[in-house]
């Protein structure tokens, strides 16, 4: 797990996100997440179809935010949940045991009670201020010091998330998360192929810092 893509497509700069998906696949993502909160089920499946064979062919994982039924419909490679979405046992048995499941987090307690239920990764957040994302006020800004005492509650792998840059996406890996997922960062950025090469590369200086590293994967 290292570079993590949330698409956005009203946060894209005028840009499709099939476009902004390409780019990033050609910067070196490793996982696309579409989450496109504007738009219909069967939008998203559009877009989700569009880019099931680029992400496909680049060995990048396809994972659908909150919709069990469109990540079967696009034969997506998982799905991440939030709070007012499916139990994770749910989802599982909708998608299989093959499948990704992601869980959004912003505490020890969440984290451990995901892992327990069977998540495979977590997203970790708001690190930073967002305004990528509507998040209550006890998950925004959490801080490196919550990612820490995660990475040392839970034995899956997690991203950190909510206003990670190239800037301070090192940090945010050194303190214990095994990579970062981006909206704006990449989905705003003028060259959205370089910006993921930046992160890319911070994810690596922060590794770099730290013993503790993981990969993003489905159950073996």
């Amino acid at each position: 797990m290292q570079t993590y893509l949330i698409t956005q497509e009203n946060l894209s700069a005028g840009r499709t996100s099939e476009e902004i998906v390409e780019a990033a696949i050609a910067g070196g993502v490793d996982v696309i997440q579409i989450r496109e909160k504007g738009l219909s089920a069967r939008e998203q499946l559009s877009v989700a179809e569009s880019v099931r064979e680029p992400t496909a062919s680049a060995d990048v994982q396809l994972i659908i935010n909150d919709r069990v039924d469109v990540a079967v419909a696009a034969d997506a490679d998982g799905v991440h949940l939030g709070d007012d979405d499916l139990p994770i046992q749910v989802a599982r048995e909708q998608l299989g045991e093959n499948a990704l499941i992601g869980r959004s987090v912003s505490t020890v307690k969440g984290a451990k009670e995901a892992e327990n239920d069977g998540a495979d990764y977590l997203g970790v957040g708001a690190i930073y201020s967002t305004d990528s994302k509507d998040v209550d006020e006890e998950q925004h800004n959490i801080g490196l010091e919550v990612v820490t005492n995660i990475s040392e509650a839970v034995e899956i792998p997690f991203v950190g998330i909510g206003g990670v840059t190239p800037a301070n996406a090192a940090d945010v890996v050194a303190a214990g998360a095994d990579g970062v997922a981006v909206i704006s960062a990449i989905t705003t950025a003028e060259d959205p192929e370089a910006a993921t090469k930046q992160l890319s590369d911070a994810v690596s200086r922060g590794l770099g810092q730290r013993t503790r590293g993981s990969s993003l994967e489905g159950p073996q």
